[in-house]
């Protein structure tokens, strides 16, 4: 019998899918989402996703089978869809088992579903509107995440609430479908329960969990931040198509402000292709990020983050982060 009845219920679809305990995903976070965190959301009773991000298959392999000595408990990974080597981390995904992959960062390229779902991968997805949303499903897709503008690192345009009042009504009934960004909250996971949702994913609020590798001084920054200083990027130039990425204001998000122009000058003077130039983007925010995350250099680096990060407050164990989610949705429901 669960401790938290209403919200189990609530949650089971999701937690079937997922093969975990509650339906409660963490968001894959370049760096900090490594075999710690990983393991300790899973063993948690919450469901650890691997950050593949810029990592060749080798790194992969072996964060893997790292992941697999710490927890006996399914775990995802995250792979991005322009990633040059797509289909040698599937074939690695393929090699280990793995249960969940994550598709992000774009329209999944032709035959990737197809090859994860030939060894048996459950596949999850990310859909900017309704019409793609329901594409990526009929092309194989087994679950789908809508993340709101108020999520941490790579966001769309729109918001939270209004992305779950237009896909959950529609897609919730026949589909899987998880809710993310700017949630910070238990009573907010009942509320997106409540409207058709299997679960919700969430970053921020684990990035400084006890078991995330963060560097402390990454950890305090989010501390102190309140809501509005997690600030989504400006594109600088039209015609490099830059995805906005949410983080707290600092010397990097200028920094990436010249990066930007830099880029566009060699799109001008024809030294790099448009793709080339996406990947200089990608590899300049995998730089960043680690200066920050691992070095701790908070001034320079990238400390990403959702708006829900003013209530993030103090480092606790993933468990009690968990527990304490669980606790305020089953209140919250009581109240109904």
């Amino acid at each position: 019998m669960s401790a938290f009845p209403k919200t189990s219920a609530l949650m089971a679809r999701g937690a079937e899918f997922l093969g975990s305990e509650t339906a409660i995903l963490c968001g894959a976070m370049s760096w900090v989402s490594e075999r710690n965190l990983v393991a300790a959301m899973s063993n948690a009773g919450g469901f650890g996703v691997i950050a593949c991000g810029a990592m060749t298959p080798e790194l992969l392999d072996a964060e893997i089978a790292g992941t697999k000595a710490l927890t006996d408990k399914p775990f995802g990974v995250n792979l991005i869809t322009m990633h040059p080597d797509l289909f040698d981390l599937i074939g690695i995904c393929e090699k280990h088992g793995v249960s969940h992959v994550v598709l992000a960062g774009g329209i999944p390229p032709k035959g990737s579903i197809d090859a994860l779902k030939a060894f048996g991968a459950k596949v999850i997805v990310f859909a900017p509107t309704l019409a793609l949303a329901k594409k990526q499903f009929r092309g194989g897709a087994d679950a789908l995440v809508i993340e709101g503008s108020e999520a941490g690192g790579h966001i769309g345009p729109i918001s939270t609430s209004v992305l779950a009042q237009e896909f959950l009504p529609e897609l919730a009934a026949e589909h899987v479908v998880f809710v993310a960004g700017g949630i910070g909250r238990g009573d907010m996971i009942a509320a997106y329960l409540e409207m058709g949702a299997a679960g919700v994913q969430m970053g921020t609020a684990f990035a400084c969990a006890s078991e995330s590798i963060a560097h402390p001084d990454f950890k305090k920054a989010f501390f102190r931040a309140k809501a509005r200083d997690a600030d989504a990027s400006v594109q600088i130039d039209a015609r490099l198509p830059v995805i906005p990425v949410r983080a707290l204001k600092n010397k990097g998000t200028e920094e990436f402000a010249a990066k930007q122009r830099e880029v566009a000058l060699l799109l001008d003077q024809g030294s790099v292709d448009m793709g080339e130039a996406q990947l200089q983007i990608e590899h300049y925010w995998a730089g960043a990020l680690r200066r920050a995350v691992i070095e701790g250099d908070v001034e320079n680096g990238s400390l990403m983050a959702g708006q829900s990060v003013g209530m993030v407050s103090a480092e606790e164990p993933v468990a009690d982060i968990i527990a304490r989610l669980m606790s305020e949705s089953e209140a919250a429901l009581n109240r109904r």
